[in-house]
């Protein structure tokens, strides 16, 4: 009892002699109507109270996960020559946007169990709790759901892109496409040695629209009605401008 009460101690002093220290480029992204994406720079040092160790090396991780939301995944099949959706899969909360930066190979720097632990992975950060009874293959939605949005820019795994110097000062710059939901960003930074994470930090990035995009948004909102006669109307006045200016050529 009393080994066990020294080995935990001993552990805690160990998980607590290397913290996070985070600086952000911006803590701000304004989305406008020329909004094209943005460059967040992530930097940071690591605090120690004891020399480092050297019994293996020094990994940081990086995630930025954008605001989660349910949905619904469907499988097209062809039937009588004509491709449908059939079976689909509720997926009951996936980040808008994930990307996660390492010093190296994800696998290599976080254990399984560290993984399951933080939900430090893409596949890790979406959740279907009980949503695959009754469905046929249900790992092949969640591959679908990471491979479409993949492909879109909107889920990253860039491996490698952490400079980690002298295992103290550490910087990486994550780009965010076009597309962003508004809303809260989490980004998180994990220190890991021997496939463990020995600490971790957290700070949130706020996306929001400005200008006339965030009054026409929250008109859309909150006053939909309003919304929809102004649409009709600057619809109608498009229109009309444009006749007369072919008219006026036409002359």
């Amino acid at each position: 009892m009393i080994r066990a009460l020294i080995l935990f101690l001993m552990l805690g002093t160990a998980s607590a002699a290397e913290t996070v220290v985070l600086g952000l480029s911006r803590n701000e992204v304004a989305i406008t109507a020329t909004f094209d994406g943005s460059e967040i720079l992530i930097f940071g040092a690591v605090r120690r109270e004891q020399p480092i160790p050297d019994d293996s090396p020094l990994h940081v991780i990086i995630t930025v996960a954008g605001p989660s939301e349910p949905l619904v995944i469907r499988r097209k099949d062809r039937v009588a020559g004509i491709w449908i959706n059939t079976e689909g899969m509720e997926i009951d909360s996936a980040p808008s946007f994930y990307a996660i930066s390492t010093t190296g190979p994800l696998h290599d720097v976080v254990s399984w169990t560290e993984d399951l632990r933080h939900h430090i992975s893409i596949p890790r950060s979406i959740r279907a709790v009980g949503a695959t009874e009754g469905i046929t293959e249900p790992q092949k939605f969640r591959e679908a759901l990471i491979r479409i949005r993949t492909r879109d820019g909107a889920y990253q795994l860039r491996e490698g892109t952490i400079d980690l110097e002298e295992e103290t000062l550490f910087n990486t710059s994550v780009r965010l496409p076009a597309n962003l939901t508004e809303g809260n960003y989490t980004t998180r930074i994990f220190l890991a040695r021997n496939g463990e994470v020995i600490d971790d930090y957290e700070a949130v990035i706020a996306v929001q629209k400005v200008g006339l995009e965030r009054w026409l948004y929250a008109l859309s909102i909150e006053q939909p009605l309003i919304y929809g006669l102004l649409s009709l109307v600057i619809a109608i006045a498009a229109g009309w401008g444009a006749s007369a200016v072919f008219r006026a050529f036409q002359r």
